[in-house]
């Protein structure tokens, strides 16, 4: 699963993707955007926080809630791995109420020039 930030959209919009998996998690950034308009839109959508241009945490409750009627009855268990599974690589916050994702910035190609 991942987080999906549309930044092309105003205001940027924010949405889970692929809940199903839980064998991988990021945060992808899609279209044009810096720092700051990424970490307003993880902040004002209650998606998480941004901790630097390559790193943020996502809100455990905030997947859970928007996975909910989208995954199958298993999903639970997977998710709690992999929940476990971030925790012994140090990859939930001081709270273990978030989960590190890295970001990855995706913005549209541009013709090269001269």
């Amino acid at each position: 699963m991942y987080v999906l930030v549309r930044m092309q959209e105003d205001p940027a919009a924010v949405t889970l993707e692929e809940p199903a998996d839980c064998t991988r998690f990021h945060v992808a950034v899609e279209g044009d955007g810096d720092e700051e308009a990424l970490r307003r839109a993880l902040t004002g959508s209650g998606f998480g926080r941004l901790v630097s241009r390559d790193q943020a945490y996502i809100e455990v409750e905030t997947v859970r809630r928007l996975a909910r009627g989208r995954v199958d009855d298993g999903w639970p268990e997977r998710f709690q791995a992999m929940l476990e599974y971030a925790a012994r690589k140090g990859w939930l916050d001081e709270t273990g109420t978030a989960i590190a994702a890295h970001c990855e910035w995706q913005t549209a190609a541009r013709p090269a020039t001269g």
